[in-house]
């Protein structure tokens, strides 16, 4: 199976020029180790996957991108798409699963997607059927080496904004992301630069699955159980090669480290993260990623998005604040 390239990354760093925000480095929480934040959640539709739908649809060919595109999604990449294919003047189709939050499917429309609710464990089927009947092109959240060389321009800006850098530390869910970044680290700055996958414990496919040396799926009933509702989905053969040969390391969080850690990102650095954006900061509040003391450049925690709900919000700081 053939990885993607820094050069692919590179690539996709030249053809995302003015299209998205080259996010900054910021403090992390002033209570706790020393970090930076990479807060993707500045990003126009607020979470890192506008890089990977953008670079996708940038590399469609005129006629498929005419004929308009479809992907499947709980909420981040369907806003990234539907924000992508506005754009490029292209229709856009997002299969959802029921239950995602309102707030995410609510953008999705108003940024013209057409928006297909269905049972989560038939979201990939009802995508596929659509993209042959109606002659769609299909970009998948994660499981495309274009979307994950667009993921992989976090870990290049991170690499290049703090060259001091020795961990970086991602969130998974299907892990385009972690495959980007872990990418882009290897490449660039071979054996200096460790990269970190962050799971829920509730969702930890991805952690089985590198135990055991093959893919694990978990079904939606246990994936659905975490209030990180970006990273319930599950790794493709594509990106647990990545993450096989790739990845240094990965790590679990509690659903009361991942709500901790949403409040210390608001109250103690400004930075508002959904659950799944939170799960990086997580682990390192948790003790579960060392720092460097008095180094805060020295590790770097990806906020991949910021997309809360608001009621969901304001529970987790009056409990947690």
């Amino acid at each position: 199976m053939e990885l993607v390239t820094e050069d692919d990354i590179r690539a996709a760093a030249t053809r995302l020029r003015g299209e998205i925000v080259r996010t900054p480095l910021t403090a992390g929480p002033a209570q706790g180790p020393p970090f930076l934040l990479k807060p993707e959640s500045l990003q126009p539709t607020g979470a890192f996957k506008l890089r990977g739908a953008t670079n996708a649809i940038a590399l469609l060919d005129p006629a498929r991108r005419a004929s308009g595109v479809i992907t499947h999604s709980s909420g981040n990449h369907g806003q990234a798409l539907a924000h992508a294919a506005a754009r490029f003047g292209v229709p856009c189709t997002v299969v959802v699963p029921e239950g995602a939050p309102k707030v995410k499917v609510d953008r999705m429309r108003a940024r013209g997607a057409r928006v297909i609710m269905v049972p989560p464990d038939r979201r990939v089927e009802v995508a596929e059927e659509t993209s042959r009947a109606e002659r769609l092109a299909l970009i998948p959240p994660f499981d495309d080496p274009t979307v994950i060389a667009g993921q992989g321009t976090v870990g290049l800006e991170i690499l290049e904004q703090s060259p001091e850098v020795a961990t970086i530390v991602v969130p998974v869910g299907g892990g385009g992301l972690a495959s980007g970044v872990a990418t882009a680290a290897l490449t660039v700055q071979p054996h200096r630069v460790r990269v970190i996958g962050v799971e829920p414990e509730l969702a930890a496919d991805a952690a089985e699955s590198l135990e055991r040396g093959r893919r694990v799926a978990w079904d939606p009933e246990r994936t659905h159980r975490t209030m990180a509702d970006g990273v319930r989905v599950c790794l493709s053969d594509l990106t647990f090669e990545h993450l096989r040969h790739r990845l240094d390391g990965i790590v679990t969080v509690t659903e009361d480290e991942i709500a901790r850690a949403i409040a210390h990102l608001a109250l103690g650095a400004r930075v508002v993260a959904e659950p799944a954006g939170a799960l990086a900061a997580a682990a390192i509040l948790a003790g579960r990623v060392p720092t460097v003391p008095g180094r805060p450049e020295a590790t770097v925690a990806v906020v991949s998005g910021g997309n809360i709900d608001p009621a969901l919000f304001t529970r987790i700081l009056a409990e947690h604040g």
